[in-house]
């Protein structure tokens, strides 16, 4: 098929999570036709980030800063602590602008088939944090999938003995949605999680 150099960029590209083997062709192809100042831009920026960008000592989120700005942020509730799966999942919930406590960000999820277990994640460090007595509530805010919810429940049983208030985010059905579409799990935790009105 492709051979050489090309078939070296589609099979570099096709390692990226999300990318399938068109995809890498697609992505191939397009830098090929690119002028050489955007790929060499692109090239810049990833080289770049790959030797500024580090990870926060005490959150652990993606940052050039450690600490981020986020643990250093005054205005921040510290008694308050957001646990996430991912540097992007912080992203996600400021973007809401309703969270103003702190977070702590676990580097994955437990994975039995992909041979991720509690200690290849964070939560050595999240204990230490909770050591001090600071932190009064915690918010389990992973995915809502296999692995999410295994992290949570593992979570939620190391955490049960402190004196801390737990909680997870709910989950249900997406605004705009339409229930003819919601899978069963999804409808049945909107109907665990539904709330009296008025």
């Amino acid at each position: 098929m492709y051979e050489g150099a090309i078939a070296d960029l589609i099979e570099a590209l096709g390692r990226l999570p999300g990318v399938g083997p068109k995809s890498a062709q697609r992505i191939a192809f397009h830098l090929l036709d690119a002028e050489p100042a955007e790929v060499q831009q692109l090239a810049r920026s990833i080289t770049e980030a790959k030797e500024r960008v580090r990870f926060c000592g005490e959150c652990g989120r993606a940052t050039e800063n450690d600490p981020c700005s986020i643990c250093t942020d005054v205005r921040r509730d510290p008694s308050v602590l957001c646990v996430v799966e991912e540097s992007r999942d912080v992203i996600a919930i400021e973007r809401t602008r309703e969270f103003r406590g702190r977070y702590h960000v676990l580097g994955g999820a437990i994975s039995p088939i992909d041979g991720i277990g509690p200690n290849d994640l964070r939560v050595t460090e999240l204990m230490q944090r909770l050591a001090d007595g600071v932190v009064v509530e915690i918010i389990l805010a992973t995915d809502p999938n296999l692995e999410g919810e295994a992290t949570a429940s593992y979570l939620a049983r190391m955490l049960k003995d402190m004196d801390l208030s737990v909680s997870r985010l709910a989950s249900g059905l997406p605004v705009g949605g339409d229930l003819e579409f919601a899978d069963e799990v999804t409808l049945g935790r909107a109907f665990a999680g539904r709330r009296t009105l008025g």
